[in-house]
């Protein structure tokens, strides 16, 4: 039975993006005004150009030329009043700014393009790596969370799954060290055979073994220079349908959170698991778990990104604390206070990945 101990509770980028795409208009009106209203010596028309350089960044080909086309038409404009100016040298160099400019927003708007249908793939990978799971399993309620350490970033090694089995609902969340292909690869790889194994075997024994051999599978067929350390840490979980407990089987991952009666207790294991391909190495004796679970309760299984979350001074995120000070709340809510308080602890900036899984016993 694990030891349950216990805790005493203790603008928006589109509206900045939208503003962005002004400022060649802004800095053209200010450079205009300039050019009228200061002393022909100052010569701030030669800064016309750097209106439609700027516009190349943000504005399609068309307003480019367009922007181009005005900032030349001022500088005429101003050759009526001023003849000393400059004017043939300062229109060759916005003319020929203007093309290099419309030239570049083409070259853009190709790679914008380009990167969206990666965007398009790497979502379709990652439905199917991380399928929208159930809100409602068998009279449990379950809700996901997964952020990405960098932002455009759609997948990575965390993982879960949830599965409605003739032994209850059963639940799997994990890590794979490492980023990249490599570790989403070995992340399908786990996922998969727990969508097969979850289903036949009768035990979370035996599922944990099946997962070990899929991880060695894929990792021999995709070796590398890092094979000695390519490893994954998974949590299973079982929910019966019959009596007010939970089944745990750690493989070296976080501890999850329990919420029972009121009071939040970190369910370690009584004797630590082997991680997904380190069993040839330490052994590979399982321990399974039991804890109370009853109506009402909360768990809360999540990767180590949620508890590496580091402040301005280098300080871990308090996930057990944060828990105890939590008020009563769906899972839908609780991950939603979670994303929030994460990124405001963090400032933004997410050095991991991160999953969770919150459950509800209803």
């Amino acid at each position: 039975m694990i030891s349950l101990g216990r805790l005493r509770p203790r603008r928006s980028p589109r509206g900045r993006w939208d503003a962005a795409l002004l400022s060649p208009l802004v800095l053209t009106a200010l450079i205009v005004g300039l050019a009228f209203s200061t002393p022909r010596e100052i010569a701030f028309s030669r800064l016309l150009p750097a209106a439609p350089a700027l516009a190349a960044a943000m504005w399609p080909v068309l307003p480019t030329l367009l922007l181009g086309a005005f900032c030349l038409l001022v500088m005429v404009t101003l050759s009526f009043f001023h003849t000393d100016l400059g004017t043939p040298y300062t229109g060759a160099a916005i003319v020929a700014v203007t093309l290099a400019a419309a030239y570049a927003s083409h070259l853009r708007l190709q790679r914008e393009q380009t990167l969206f249908h990666v965007r398009l793939v790497a979502d379709a990978a990652q439905k199917v790596l991380l399928r929208p799971l159930p809100g409602r399993i068998d009279g449990v309620e379950i809700e996901s969370l997964y952020l990405a350490a960098q932002e455009q970033a759609r997948i990575g090694g965390d993982f879960y799954e949830a599965a409605d089995t003739p032994y209850g609902v059963r639940l799997l969340i994990g890590d794979v060290r490492g980023k990249g292909l490599s570790a989403v690869g070995a992340a399908a790889a786990v996922t998969s055979s727990f969508r097969e194994a979850a289903y036949d075997e009768p035990d979370l024994t035996g599922i944990a073994r099946r997962l070990e051999t899929s991880i060695i599978r894929h990792i021999a067929a995709f070796p590398g220079p890092d094979l000695p350390e390519r490893f994954a840490t998974v949590l299973l979980a079982e929910i019966p349908r019959v009596g007010d407990r939970i089944t745990l089987l750690n493989c070296g991952h976080p501890p999850p959170l329990l919420v029972h009666h009121g009071r939040t207790h970190v369910l370690e294991p009584s004797t630590p698991s082997p991680p997904l391909n380190l069993a040839a190495l330490i052994g590979d004796t399982y321990c399974v778990d039991t804890a109370a679970f009853a109506p009402g309760d909360h768990l809360l299984l999540y990767t180590d990104g949620v508890t590496e979350t580091r402040d301005h001074a280098g300080a871990f995120f308090p996930l057990p604390e944060w828990m105890a000070e939590q008020e009563p709340a769906s899972p839908r809510e609780l991950l939603d206070r979670l994303h929030r308080d994460l990124l405001r602890y963090s400032r933004g900036r997410l050095d991991d990945d991160i999953a969770a899984l919150a459950l509800r016993c209803t």
